[in-house]
């Protein structure tokens, strides 16, 4: 538990943080997984840059 208002502040600027880093991971590792099960090379040309964007 924390002791100092500093220490409860950042405690708290972590957890934001690192809710939005796992959204963002997780929707990238989808994507990459899609793009890599596409079969077509034109659907795959398409989603490529929209991926590239994401790393």
């Amino acid at each position: 538990m924390a002791n100092h208002k500093s220490s409860e502040k950042r405690i708290r600027q972590i957890k934001a943080r690192r809710l939005g880093n796992r959204y963002v991971s997780r929707t990238t590792r989808n994507k990459v997984r899609e793009l890599r099960s596409l079969t077509s090379k034109e659907e795959a040309q398409k989603m490529y840059p929209e991926v590239c964007s994401m790393l």
